[in-house]
């Protein structure tokens, strides 16, 4: 009996000792608002904030919003999706950002990930086939819908290069028709001495890939010192780490593989084109 009164005490002086609901409500608020909040480096540096600052932060415009301290400042990831956008990005902890917002567990999208070795389509069908009120999606069916910009921006690319390699190609042949015709007495004397056509073809085709291969590499010279510089204006214009002007090994091969196949095959043109004329003509006679 006496261990029953007791116990009955002790809940009802615990009662009377609780605080009120709403004083309850003010102690987590200042708990959540003395949690750290994290801001990108773009914010830190336009603001003048550093990690330790203490800010207000609001859902709203001329709301007073809530007390909360700078934890971390971070760095974008370079995401081509954000590089034009002058938002900035503050991270908060769940339950602080549900209070900000007033918001009691509603989200606008969520990731979730499978484990290793799972089927991805099977998760998703399981998950679509519960759900209600919201869809699952791949992720990377998600980075194909935002990327559409792109993707015309890259075909667009690709035509201008395209146009640019058959216009180079007919320059290339021009130039090299040009370079051939000034010396159809020295072609016209060699054959004269009896040197074949072969031979006097296969001068002009190797003369002409000399000629295409150190224009491939003062090109791709060229193209990496733009690079360099498109890539220091960009990024600080967009303070971003992405990398807009990139010149790798396999565009390099590419490009002198193909600036050699088109060399050698307009110096073989070139070539045949005296060669088949007699030594006489080409001598004017």
């Amino acid at each position: 009996m006496r261990a029953l009164l007791r116990s009955v005490v002790a809940i009802v002086l615990g009662v009377a000792t609780a605080p009120p609901l709403s004083a309850q409500r003010a102690i987590a608020q200042r708990a959540i608002a003395q949690r750290g909040i994290a801001i990108d480096a773009r914010m830190a540096e336009d603001l003048g904030l550093a990690v330790g600052a203490r800010v207000r932060i609001s859902a709203r415009p001329g709301e007073p919003g809530d007390s909360a301290t700078i934890a971390a400042i971070y760095e974008r990831k370079a995401d081509p999706a954000e590089v034009a956008r002058r938002e900035y990005r503050v991270r908060v902890h769940l339950d602080h950002l549900q209070q900000l917002l007033d918001l009691d567990d509603r989200v606008d999208r969520f990731a979730v990930g499978t484990r290793e070795g799972q089927s991805i389509d099977s998760a998703l069908a399981r998950i679509n086939h519960v759900a209600f009120g919201f869809r699952a999606h791949k992720s990377r069916d998600v980075a194909v819908q935002s990327s559409r910009t792109f993707r015309v921006v890259e075909r667009f690319h690709t035509a201008i290069g395209i146009i640019t390699v058959v216009a180079s190609a007919v320059f290339l042949l021009c130039l090299l028709l040009l370079s051939v015709e000034e010396r159809r007495r020295d072609i016209a004397a060699l054959r004269l001495m009896g040197i074949s056509r072969a031979t006097v073809v296969r001068a002009i085709v190797i003369e002409a890939a000399l000629v295409s291969l150190i224009g491939s590499v003062l090109g791709a010279g060229i193209g990496w010192i733009a690079s360099l510089l498109v890539n220091a204006h960009f990024q600080q214009l967009y303070r971003t780490p992405l990398v807009f002007a990139l010149l790798t090994p396999q565009i390099f091969a590419f490009a002198t593989g193909l600036s050699l196949v088109l060399g050698i095959g307009s110096g073989a043109a070139a070539g045949w084109r005296l060669v088949k004329s007699s030594p006489l003509s080409l001598m004017g006679r």
